[in-house]
C-alpha cells in the first residue's frame, strides 16, 4: 500500500455564522481564480454568530490578495497534511490506532472515499507530530510520497 502526503498551507479567518456567510469570503477567491481542494467551516461555540472558514490551497499573488481581502491569512496551526491513496475496509482505524499508540494526538481529521480511492487531510498540533506519523507509516513499510 503507498500513500500520497503532502503538507497543505492553509489559509483561514472569521465568518458570519449565517447564510451567505462562507460564501462572501469565497465569492473573492473564485474571482481570483482560486482551485480549492479543501474547505471547511465551523461554529465558534465562545463567540456566538461567528464561525472560522479553512481554504486550500491559496497560489499566487492574485489569489493571495484577494484572500487577504476577504480576511484570511496563512495558519500556522493546525499543521495539515493531505493524505490520498487506495482505499481499504478499516483503514482510518488503522491509520488512527497507529498514531494513538505513538501518543500522535490528531486536532482533526476528515477522509472521504471516491470508488477506490480515498482522501484525507489530518490535521496535527506540531510539525513534529505531522512528521512522526509520516515516519510510523513509513516503519510499518507503508510508502510514502512526501511533498511540500
Amino acid at each position: 500500500m503507498s500513500f500520497k502526503w503532502d503538507r497543505v498551507h492553509v489559509w483561514s479567518g472569521e465568518i458570519a455564522d449565517q447564510a451567505g456567510g462562507a460564501a462572501e469570503k469565497l465569492s473573492l477567491l473564485a474571482q481570483a481564480g482560486a482551485n480549492l481542494e479543501y474547505v471547511e467551516t465551523q461554529r465558534l461555540p465562545a463567540k456566538t454568530g461567528k464561525g472560522v472558514l479553512y481554504v486550500a490551497p491559496v497560489t499566487g499573488p492574485t489569489q493571495t490578495r484577494a484572500a487577504k481581502a476577504a480576511g484570511l491569512n496563512e495558519a500556522d496551526y493546525p499543521v495539515v497534511r493531505r493524505i490520498e491513496g487506495d482505499n481499504e475496509a478499516g483503514l482510518a482505524h488503522r491509520l488512527t490506532q497507529t498514531w494513538a499508540l505513538a501518543n500522535i494526538s490528531l486536532h482533526g481529521l476528515t477522509m472521504a472515499v471516491l470508488g477506490t480511492k480515498f482522501i484525507g487531510y489530518a490535521a496535527f498540533d506540531s510539525v513534529a507530530d505531522a512528521n512522526r506519523a509520516a515516519q510510523i507509516l513509513a516503519d510499518l513499510g507503508v510508502a510514502v510520497a512526501q511533498q511540500g
